[in-house]
């Protein structure tokens, strides 16, 4: 598949005062990205970093940069950005080393405009500087966003906020990379731009720097995949161990497979239960189904009750049901 990326961090600049983890950002953003969980091709990234004055991105390398991401009909064109940022009543820029005042640098508006017109299927526009929250909505329409089918955007602050560094990294580019890592993947591994925006949104509190989202796409996007925390064949079987809404699957003592704890005359474990009961425990700690009346699935299965699958795990029996998985 024709995933490419555009990865750009910029410490240095010859007219502003410099920064300190962009570049550092940069590099872990394509790293993460670069491929899957597997180890397998993900996308192919171009990196280009501001890191002095015998290393720097000009405004027009830049936009050379962003014109050739957004040519061609690739799958998904990701641009990810990491330096200073400008707003004023015109609208945001990203500055360039050589940005000499800050409507110097190139507009976010213009990059928008790239990416409406590309006929790549996705784009994906990732910036960690001030005031980037006005990405998508120029000053002439307000609160309206301007995003044709098919571009998402998320950023690390409003557009009257700054972008945060600490330990010497963009705090919104750690948690990019965390979620990007696995930690906003779902039950298939699959990692999307709107569970991306779902963690670094939970991990900033209301008086942090506040992430902003906006997308206009009417399929499922994924932008990395890690280990699932289920595998597909188990998580499949979810609607034969639940053939209906509100099915309770019942349990006896030859699912659980340990001996310790058993009364006299207790049955032994079966070894085609005590299989079934390894999957439904899989299910029970990623919060498909919970014991019935019992504490752990444990008790469950000792003292011959049940188990039902919870609202999540309603949802994925459903999926399952209708072939969406």
């Amino acid at each position: 598949m024709n995933r490419k990326a555009l990865v750009v961090g910029i410490n240095y600049y010859q007219h502003g005062s410099s920064l300190y983890g962009c570049v550092d950002d940069a590099h872990a953003v394509k790293a993460v990205i670069a491929r899957h969980g597997d180890g397998s091709v993900n996308f192919d990234v171009q990196l280009f970093t501001g890191t002095g004055p015998t290393d720097v991105v000009t405004r027009s390398n830049l936009k050379d940069y962003v014109v050739n991401l957004f040519a061609g009909d690739s799958e998904i064109a990701l641009f990810f950005f990491a330096g200073h940022g400008h707003i004023e009543s015109t609208g945001g820029y990203l500055l360039a080393s050589d940005s000499s005042r800050g409507d110097e640098g190139l507009a976010l508006g213009d990059i928008l405009t790239l990416a409406n017109e590309s006929k790549a299927k996705n784009k994906i526009i990732i910036l960690d500087s001030c005031h980037s929250g006005i990405a998508g909505s120029p000053p002439s329409v307000g609160n309206n966003a301007l995003l044709s089918e098919g571009v998402t955007i998320l950023t690390a602050s409003t557009q009257d906020q700054y972008a945060t560094e600490q330990n010497g990294r963009g705090v919104f580019t750690t948690l990019l990379v965390d979620a990007m890592s696995g930690a906003a993947a779902n039950l298939l591994g699959d990692v999307s731009p709107g569970s991306v925006y779902a963690y670094i949104d939970q991990s900033l509190g209301a008086w942090e720097q506040r992430p902003v989202f906006k997308t206009n796409v009417k399929t499922f996007v994924s932008l990395r995949k890690v280990q699932p925390a289920l595998q597909l064949s188990d998580l499949q079987r979810i609607a034969e161990f639940f053939p209906t809404a509100g099915y309770e699957f019942c349990l006896d003592p030859t699912y659980e497979p340990e001996m310790i704890g058993r009364s006299p005359g207790m049955p032994f474990p079966d070894p085609e239960n005590t299989r079934t009961f390894a999957v439904l425990q899989k299910y029970n700690r990623v919060n498909l189904l919970v014991p019935v009346n019992a504490q752990h699935m444990w008790n469950a299965a000792m003292e011959s009750k049940a188990c039902k699958l919870t609202v999540l795990g309603e949802h994925y029996r459903r999926l399952v049901e209708k072939g969406r998985i």
